[in-house]
């Protein structure tokens, strides 16, 4: 394990007895009147491997977001290893951030940074680790994703399924008790999705994580997550193993599980009738303040 810098006393008491190390209690947050969750509850076993899933828009990035503490939930309560996350300050917020890795979209590694000091940079920007030991540590890193004779190029020499994984050897580079990952399939071929979703599992495994990730994914997710949350309406629709999830009745469930067109889940947009729209000027819906005529 990594020496950290010193940091608020809460930080290093006592491990919280529960076996989850993230919970939301009763949680709301939202945009203006927009509320995107609503008084949810759910929580994410310590050690497992969990997946947020649902349709887009559901909430599964905002989640993320409040964990990491760059939302701030409007009620409720967001744990992390029992310690609330949401009136944190900024020195226990950024205490309880290097105890978390985060895998962004796409990577989001800096182009204009090699391989190698893209692992390193957070060695460099969190600890005093003398510069051998940076070097062994992100090439330690660099292997466990398979990507250590890569150390020298920089990310535009790289297909996007390597960049994933670069980006994942950044996110375990401090040893964290918790690794986040936002879609960490999108855009992969099915070579690069597979050993992504593998990579997931055994390093949560080999170095006793707990994941969370978001996915659209059906087959990866349910063969490599232990517990799967599906939210719908800013609430959870069903959570459980994936065989429990696999064979819910709740309609929504099914409608996203088996990838059904048509279901609770509608194509159209709300909004007035095609017979309201297309009627004469004089007779027409009018339009909502700000559009365009």
């Amino acid at each position: 394990m990594i020496q950290k810098p010193e940091c608020p006393a809460f930080v290093f008491s006592m491990p919280s007895s529960s076996t989850s190390l993230v919970e939301l209690n009763h949680l709301t947050f939202g945009y203006g009147e927009r509320v995107i969750l609503d008084d949810i509850s759910l929580s994410v076993p310590k050690g497992k491997v969990t997946a947020l899933m649902g349709a887009s828009g559901g909430g599964k990035t905002t989640i993320l977001r409040l964990i990491g503490g760059q939302n701030r939930a409007q009620s409720g309560q967001l744990l992390f290893d029992g310690q609330d996350v949401t009136p944190m300050d900024q020195t226990q917020l950024y205490a309880a951030r290097r105890r978390m890795g985060m895998l962004f979209q796409f990577g989001a590694l800096f182009a204009d940074l090699s391989v190698f000091e893209n692992v390193a940079f957070p060695l460099r920007e969190h600890t005093d680790l003398p510069e051998a030991l940076i070097r062994d540590i992100v090439l330690m890193k660099l292997n466990a994703v398979g990507l250590r004779g890569a150390r020298d190029l920089m990310p535009s020499e790289v297909s996007g399924g390597m960049a994933r994984r670069i980006a994942l050897a950044r996110a375990i580079a401090l040893d964290p008790e918790l690794v986040m990952y936002d879609e960490p399939f999108s855009g992969l071929d099915p070579i690069s999705l597979g050993t992504a979703a593998r990579l997931i599992r055994h390093l949560n495994d080999s170095l006793g994580l707990t994941s969370i990730f978001v996915s659209h994914e059906l087959e990866q997710t349910f063969a490599i997550a232990d517990h799967v949350i599906i939210l719908a309406n800013g609430r959870v629709a069903t959570q459980g193993t994936p065989d429990e999830v696999r064979q819910s009745t709740d309609p929504l469930v099914y409608q996203y599980v088996h990838a059904l067109p048509d279901g609770p889940v509608r194509f159209d947009y709300p909004g007035v009738t095609v017979e309201q729209d297309f009627a004469p000027a004089s007779t027409a819906a009018p339009l909502k303040s700000g559009a365009s005529s």
